[in-house]
């Protein structure tokens, strides 16, 4: 990780620096990979199921003909029958408090009459269909299933069209299957990334075309997603998973380094921010680290990680902190401090707060009920907060 003492304000302009370069980096147009995508995209648009079956052969290694691509009631149940009854419930009580936390956030219609008669109003519909997309290349995320699907399902959205590689033995893993049933995907494709949006947002033979397309993914698939945005709705285009972790002289080491580590483990790109109030704690923090990592099977992306893209801040106080994370606006945000309400009342730009250091972040992006898709690259000072 970077480390930055911020002394003066010389330091913190420094830092300001590295925050926005790291950012630009996050944002970056991935120019050297956009025509690839583009000859993906209008290759499916003409030529529909013969474009997608290629393309999943030539990235998943899978060859499926376009009767094979949709999940069929057998392969359900098969994947039911495989899948861990404990985590299969586990996802059945995560359902519900996703549903919950998701029905309050629905808008909702209204209508006045003025007092010279006029009538006037807001009529909220649901929209007919839409697509999800859920990754499934270097891990498999049931998460990402219930997180896009349950609130379209809350909205009223009749058509859940469910996209996903067939990474797991030419399939899709059991409990992301699992995830889609009970999170109410009407229907579930098997094919890759790239081709997958293309194919819901053109519609082919097989695939039905949808109205809104969700979910995160790979460049090529977030790229997929900015060029057909101009014919088919997008949520946003999802950048690499962030965090940033406030501590102070009280806070536990190991629970500061557990959430570095469980963001830097989704990419070698994600970008980890620890903020201090001194360099002994950076270092007990490092410490924590370095003896955790060996017992990890993502090891290797989480050390790409935190030597590429983290970084760590010495700053001069509390207040301090809440300007750093308020100028980096994180996806996710662990106050980890003393009185954690007192920097979450000041917190202005944040996708998700957790507040005190017994609130991981994997509680609220697995189980509590907040969605963890959230705005990346600093995206969140232009969101919604808390």
């Amino acid at each position: 990780m970077k480390l930055f003492e911020i002394t003066d304000d010389a330091a913190f302009n420094e830092a300001e620096a590295f925050c926005v370069s790291r950012e630009a980096e996050d944002n970056a147009d991935y120019s050297d990979k956009l025509e690839a995508v583009r000859a993906i995209v209008d290759d499916v648009r003409i030529r529909g199921d013969a474009a997608v079956t290629e393309y999943t052969e030539r990235f998943e290694k899978i060859s499926l003909q376009p009767s094979q691509f949709e999940i069929t009631k057998d392969d359900m149940a098969k994947a039911m029958a495989e899948a861990d009854q404990e985590l299969v419930a586990a996802l059945e009580r995560a359902h519900d408090n996703i549903r919950r936390f998701h029905e309050k956030n629905v808008l909702q219609s209204w209508e006045e009459t003025s007092e010279d008669g006029t009538m006037m109003g807001q009529r909220v519909t649901p929209l007919d269909s839409a697509g999800v997309f859920v990754p499934g290349a270097t891990a498999f995320y049931p998460s990402s299933a219930l997180m896009n699907l349950v609130p379209a399902k809350a909205a009223g959205v009749k058509e859940i069209i469910m996209v996903s590689p067939p990474t797991y033995n030419g399939t899709i893993h059991p409990l992301a299957l699992a995830a889609a049933r009970i999170g109410g995907a009407t229907r579930i494709f098997r094919v890759s990334g790239t081709a997958g949006i293309a194919a819901l947002a053109y519609g082919t033979e097989t695939i039905p075309r949808v109205v809104k397309i969700t979910g995160p993914g790979s460049a090529y698939v977030t790229l997929a997603k900015r060029l057909i945005s101009n014919v088919c709705a997008i949520d946003k285009e999802a950048g690499p998973s962030d965090v940033v972790v406030i501590v102070d002289d009280h806070a536990d080491p190991k629970l500061a380094a557990i959430e570095l580590m469980s963001q830097a483990e989704h990419n070698a790109d994600s970008p980890t921010t620890l903020i201090a109030l001194s360099r002994e704690k950076v270092e007990e923090v490092q410490m924590a680290i370095e003896g955790l990592l060996p017992t990890l099977s993502r090891a290797d992306y989480i050390r790409q990680s935190l030597d590429g893209y983290g970084a760590a801040f010495v700053v001069r106080s509390l207040d301090e902190a809440v300007r750093l994370t308020d100028i980096i606006a994180p996806e996710h945000l662990a106050i980890q401090v003393d009185v954690p309400m007192k920097i979450f009342d000041k917190v202005r730009n944040a996708g998700a707060i957790m507040i005190g250091a017994n609130t991981p972040v994997a509680v609220s992006d697995y189980y509590a009920g907040p969605n963890h898709i959230l705005p990346t690259g600093a995206a969140g000072r232009a969101f919604l907060r808390r």
